[in-house]
Order: C-alpha cells, then sequence, then structure tokens
C-alpha cells in the first residue's frame, strides 16, 4: 500500500504558549510584512474575538531544519512563523506591552482599553476599545489591559484599587470580568505544523490553500524569513538591509527616519553603504527585495533559483542532503558580502549609466525587471572577474537589451538565469553573447520575426520602448522638431501623435487594436500634436511642405526641406506618405513597421 507522507499536523495550543515562545525565541517571526500593517481596531477586534471564544484562523509554522554543527552535534532549529505574524505581533503589543514598529520604523505602543462593567453575553457591547484621551478620563475603563498580564499583577489589591474608583463598582462583578480577561490567556488557536522536510514551493502552495486573504507568498518571502530569523549569523540586521536599501531607493527622505529610530542598524557598515541614498532621485531601477535577493543570489552564487537560496539559508549541502552549519556560515558571510556589491554607490550609478546608455532613459520603458535583474547579476560578475570597464558596459548593454527584444526572461526566468550564469562562466562572455546574437538576432529576426511582432496595439510592448531607445541613442529630434530631441520629450511626459489620426480610424471603421499601432505613432512636442489634431495625413504633410519652402509655420519650426526629410527619416515614416488615404492605412503601417525594425538593428549594431 502506498501511504502519502505527512506533510503537516495540526494541534491547538493556548494562548500563553504562543506568547512565550514568541518571548522566549522558540518561535521566530521573520518579518515577512514589514512593517506592523495591522491598524489599533484590528487588534482590538482580535482580542475581543479570543474574549468572546470566537475562532481568529490558524497559525502555520515551518519547523527550521536541525542543523549539524562542525563538532558533529545538531542545533535544534526554530519555528518560523509563515502565516499570523500580524495576530501574534498585535497579542505581544496588546496584552504584553511590546512595541511595534510602524510604517515610519517608528516604535510605538498599542493600548488596547477594557470595559468590566459591559455585558459581555452582548455581542454589540463595548468590551473593548482602542485607548484615546476620553477613555484615559474615564475611571470605569481600563485603559491598559496589559497592566493586568504583568508578572507583578495583583489581582485582589486592583479590584480594590477599581472599586475605589467606581464607588458604583461591584467587586464581585469585576473581579469576574478580569478573571475572564486575564482567562485568555488560556483559550485555544490552532496551529498548523509543516514538515521541515517540504520543500519551498509546497510550503508556498499549503499557505495559499489555507490563508483565507489568499496573498501569496514567493520564493523571496520565505528566503526573507530564513534571514531574518538567524540571530547567530546576524541575520535580522542583514534583512533590514535588503528591506532599508530597497525603500531609501523609492522614498529616500526616510534616511534620517530610520537613522533615528534604528540606532543600533544605524551603526552597521550596511547603513553607511547606503547613505548615497539620501539625495538619490533616479527612478530607473527602483529594485524590490525580491529583485535585490535574485541579483545577491545571481551574482554570488552564481545560481538563480531561489527555492536553492532558501535552502542553503537552511544550510543545506546538495551533496549529502544534510543541513550543516559550515554552509550555514558561508552562505550568511556571502550574503553580508552581496549587500554591499549591490549597495555600493559605485557600482549601483556606473550600472545605471550602462543602462541609460543604452537609450532606456526611463522606467516605462522597460518592461522586463527580470531582464534589468540580470544586467545587475551581470554587471557584478564581471566586475568580479576583473574584466576592463569599456567591456563590461559593452556586454551588459548589448546583452540587456537583446534579453528585452526576445522576452529572455520571460517564461522561466530562474531557469534560464541558472543556464546563462554556467554558460558564461564556461565559455566566457564574449562568446556567449555573440553566439547568442548570431542564433536569436539573425537576418529572418531583423526582416521578418521583428516586423511581425509589432503588429501591436501594446504601447509598452518592447518593441516600441527598443524603437524609442534607438531614438534616443540616436540623439532625434522630435517628430517635427527643430531644436527639441525625442530624450527631451519621453524625460518630460511627452504625448504620443497618431500619424494616421485616430478619429479619422474610427470613422473608416477601424478598431481600437488597429488605429492604436505602434506604427502608427510618433514622439511629438505637445503644441505640435495639438496643432495637427484631427487632420488627415495628406492635410497636415502638405502644410508642413508649404512651411518648409517659405510658408506659414503651422508645426514646429522645421524650416528647410532637408531638415523636414531628415525628421522623418528619425521617425521612420515611409515616403509618399503625403499622397496616402485612409484606405492606405494598412500598407502605412507594413512599411514604417519594416523601417523601424531596420533601425533598431542599426541601433544594436551600434551597441
Amino acid at each position: 500500500m502506498n501511504m502519502v507522507q505527512t506533510k503537516y499536523e495540526t494541534q491547538s495550543v493556548k494562548v500563553e504558549t504562543v506568547l512565550a515562545w514568541a518571548k522566549s525565541g522558540e518561535i521566530a517571526i521573520p518579518e515577512i510584512q514589514r512593517p506592523f500593517v495591522w491598524n489599533t481596531t484590528q487588534v482590538r477586534n482580535l482580542l475581543d474575538s479570543l474574549f468572546r471564544g470566537y475562532p481568529v484562523g490558524y497559525l502555520i509554522i515551518w519547523q527550521n531544519p536541525d542543523v549539524r554543527l562542525k563538532d558533529g552535534s545538531r542545533s535544534t532549529g526554530r519555528k518560523i512563523l509563515i502565516d499570523g505574524q500580524q495576530r501574534v505581533t498585535a497579542l505581544m503589543a496588546a496584552i504584553l506591552g511590546h512595541e511595534v514598529v510602524n510604517k515610519d520604523y517608528s516604535p510605538i505602543r498599542i493600548r488596547v482599553a477594557f470595559d468590566p462593567t459591559a455585558d459581555f453575553d452582548d455581542p454589540q457591547s463595548r468590551v473593548f476599545e482602542v485607548t484615546n484621551p476620553a477613555i484615559e478620563r474615564d475611571a470605569v475603563w481600563i485603559a491598559d489591559v496589559s497592566e493586568l498580564f504583568g508578572p507583578n499583577f495583583n489581582q485582589y489589591r486592583y479590584v480594590q484599587s477599581y472599586c475605589a474608583r467606581n464607588i458604583n463598582a461591584d467587586p464581585e462583578t469585576i473581579h469576574n470580568a478580569v478573571t475572564r480577561l486575564k482567562g485568555m490567556m488560556y483559550n485555544l488557536i490552532g496551529v498548523i505544523y509543516l514538515s521541515d522536510a517540504l520543500d519551498i514551493e509546497t510550503v508556498a502552495e499549503i499557505f495559499v490553500r489555507v490563508n483565507s486573504s489568499g496573498v501569496e507568498l514567493s520564493q523571496a518571502d520565505f528566503a526573507m524569513s530564513k534571514i531574518a530569523v538567524n540571530h547567530t549569523h546576524d541575520g535580522p540586521t542583514l534583512r533590514k538591509a535588503i528591506d532599508y536599501f530597497c525603500r531609501l531607493a523609492i522614498v529616500p527622505g526616510e534616511y534620517r527616519t530610520i537613522e533615528r529610530n534604528d540606532r543600533d542598524f544605524a551603526r552597521t557598515p550596511y547603513f553607511a553603504a547606503m547613505r548615497w541614498l539620501r539625495e538619490e532621485r533616479e527612478d530607473l531601477y527602483d529594485p524590490s527585495y525580491s529583485d535585490m535577493l535574485r541579483v545577491i543570489f545571481g551574482a554570488k552564487f552564481g545560481r538563480g533559483r531561489l527555492a536553492d537560496f532558501v535552502a542553503l539559508l537552511s544550510g543545506r549541502n546538495f551533496l549529502t542532503k544534510q543541513y550543516e552549519e559550515p554552509i550555514l556560515e558561508d552562505t550568511f558571510r556571502r550574503l553580508g558580502e552581496g549587500i554591499m556589491d549591490f549597495a555600493n554607490e559605485t557600482h549601483f550609478k556606473q550600472f545605471i549609466m550602462i543602462i541609460k546608455s543604452a537609450g532606456y532613459i526611463a522606467p516605462f520603458m522597460i518592461s522586463s525587471t527580470m531582464s534589468l535583474n540580470f544586467a545587475y547579476i551581470l554587471y557584478l560578475r564581471l566586475r568580479a572577474k576583473g574584466v576592463p570597464p569599456a567591456d563590461i558596459e559593452r556586454h551588459v548593454r548589448r546583452w540587456f537589451v537583446l534579453s528585452l527584444l526576445t522576452g529572455r526572461y520571460s517564461g522561466s526566468p530562474e531557469s534560464t538565469i541558472n543556464e546563462d550564469i554556467q554558460q558564461i562562466d564556461g565559455v566566457g562572455i564574449e562568446s556567449f553573447v555573440e553566439t547568442n546574437v548570431r542564433g536569436s538576432l539573425s537576418d529572418a529576426f531583423w526582416e521578418f520575426l521583428l516586423p511581425k511582432a509589432m503588429e501591436t496595439s501594446n504601447v509598452n510592448s518592447p518593441y516600441f520602448d527598443a524603437y524609442r531607445a534607438a531614438q534616443v541613442k540616436h540623439n532625434d529630434l522630435g517628430f517635427l522638431s527643430a531644436d527639441i530631441t525625442v530624450r527631451d520629450l519621453l524625460e518630460n511626459a511627452s504625448e504620443v501623435h497618431h500619424v494616421f489620426p485616430r478619429d479619422i480610424l474610427k470613422r473608416a471603421g477601424y478598431s481600437r487594436s488597429v488605429y492604436n499601432q505602434i506604427a502608427n505613432y510618433v514622439v511629438t512636442q505637445s503644441e505640435i500634436n495639438r496643432q495637427i489634431s484631427n487632420k488627415p495625413p495628406a492635410t497636415y504633410f502638405r502644410e508642413i511642405w508649404e512651411q518648409v519652402n517659405g510658408g506659414a509655420r503651422r508645426y514646429g519650426n522645421i524650416a528647410d526641406p532637408d531638415q523636414l526629410r531628415a525628421n522623418l527619416a528619425m521617425h521612420c515614416i515611409p515616403d509618399g506618405v503625403e499622397n496616402m488615404a485612409v484606405e492606405d492605412y494598412p500598407a502605412f503601417l507594413a512599411a514604417r513597421r519594416a523601417l523601424m525594425a531596420q533601425k533598431i538593428k542599426a541601433y544594436f549594431a551600434s551597441l
């Protein structure tokens, strides 16, 4: 008989047991959701549910595997709280009086008040409230329930004191109410224990199926949890370094807040390494902690699967299938080095400069964050190998654009990253890039596959992004502009103009997906766009030619025929557009797609 392997077991444990685990460090709260995100009303409602004996959901605990130490003994793995962090943190805050860290990284106290005179049998009665100044002045309320759970609490004296403040209160009623409140510690919470033998994918699947909120945890979440719970190897500091860097990249102004509220971390070399973010306003690459982990793992460990990173963060030896302290120690050492490499000002700014030198100057032009992540992996690995800077720039530029054009990291990115790193290490970067250029960007790609792929109305397609990057790289002027470049327009929220105006095409019966084709778009100044308005190409192009031959200036400042021809070539406008009617629109699209593809080809060759 085939027996199904037990993946979990369930128990019911007392609230006091869960809090004892948290206080002693036996259960580790990994701060997957950082920082504490519940509001005070949710904390109050949790206490109210426990008090009334309502269910409060399951906690999901993943047992960390035991690790073999250098002397051959084993360390007992801690319990990692995969789901239920907010509930446990709320209980520690309200019952034990612990501080929590809010979204501003400031430690705060959450106080919940209790009314011992309330009608506990009425589900609508106000038994608990979030403490406020009015409640503090009202002697009926016990303003902070954590006072009743302290180690030196004397219930008899407390009831006497309460009744002295409330002369109409019945001592027996108050005594029974306090007893019932403190009895919450013996109420039961369901706990699902996941086996330490489970792989990360199975743990993630169980989480999704059990968690009623449906919030899916990623492999990066599990990696962060493994990092955060390892105090022996300074995991909490490393987790903060990753979290803080990603937050400061988006909100530089929080540097002072972190410095003020987390003084211990502010003294670490990691905080010193990210000091430059205080004044940083560049938003081309604002990595999430998932992005940062992927880059560090790829650059420092030469691997792409974050599930492998989770295993290494547990000390797993992939050959012996055992968990060993030397591997754990080495993994955390390299993680720390990787954080410093990633956060290094010179590294980060040089990498951004390389991406911008390829013409990708705005975040909306980059359709694949995974391509950006791998480009940074490549930069850091080539730098570590001592490759000359000029060669690093060339290889990173070309590979980044190739990966976007071919959608290389859109399918199974982790496996592809893994294979690419191995190939680069095996044959060398020069051979690797050139082989893939010949295989992926052949003549057939430029002449047939790319024009066909550009039959899209998706303005965020990688092909339109590459076309605009080519215009930036070649320093093209805006459509019908004499002085303002495409770069200027993209950096300042340019408008996209339809060469064949949308309303004309709609009236002719063309669908949205057809009249919004990317081959019908040009980047232009808003005033030129407004001047063209809904005029047919035959009309406004005739007026433009009149303009460059001494006529009135209606569209920008181009006043020379050769200058106009050059501008139209920059924007891949096919010859004879001034003679095209609405029925010629499909032919216009086909001709312009071919020209745009050739422009991108020339651009790639220039990288």
